[in-house]
C-alpha cells in the first residue's frame, strides 16, 4: 500500500501556501484509456479532505492507499482571494495513477496564472 500526501508552495511569495482546501478521491468504475485520458463511466469516490498546514503541507490524505486511479482537487481560488490576489484558476485538479507501492507525494507550484505539478518524494 501507498501513503498519499501533498504540499502547495507559493511560487510568488515564496512560501508555502497555507491554508489551502484539498479533497481525495478514488475512481470507482471507470478506465483511464492506454494512450489516452479518456475517463468512461467514471465515478468519484471521495476519500478524505484536509486544509494545508503551516508549512504548505497536508500529512495523512491516506496513509494505506490501494493501487487505483485518484484525483487531487486544490481549492486555489479562495486562497488566493484571501490574499487580495485574483487567479484564472479557481481550482487545480491533479489526476493520477497509484500503483500501490511507495510514496506518491504529489506537489503544487502555485502563482496567480500557472501552477506546476510534480511528484516528489
Amino acid at each position: 500500500m501507498s501513503a498519499i500526501t501533498t504540499h502547495v508552495l507559493d511560487a510568488v511569495l515564496g512560501k508555502p501556501a497555507v491554508g489551502v482546501g484539498v479533497r481525495l478521491e478514488r475512481m470507482e468504475g471507470g478506465w483511464i484509456g492506454q494512450g489516452t485520458e479518456r475517463v468512461e463511466q467514471a465515478k468519484w469516490i471521495a476519500i478524505s479532505a484536509a486544509v494545508t498546514d503551516a508549512d504548505g503541507r497536508c500529512r495523512d490524505l491516506k496513509p494505506d492507499a490501494e493501487p487505483g486511479v485518484y484525483r487531487l482537487t486544490f481549492d486555489t481560488g479562495n486562497y488566493l482571494r484571501r490574499l487580495g490576489r485574483a487567479s484564472l484558476y479557481p481550482a487545480v485538479t491533479i489526476t493520477f495513477t497509484c500503483g500501490g507501492e511507495a510514496h506518491y507525494h504529489l506537489a503544487l507550484l502555485l502563482s496567480d496564472n500557472s501552477y506546476t505539478t510534480y511528484r516528489g518524494s
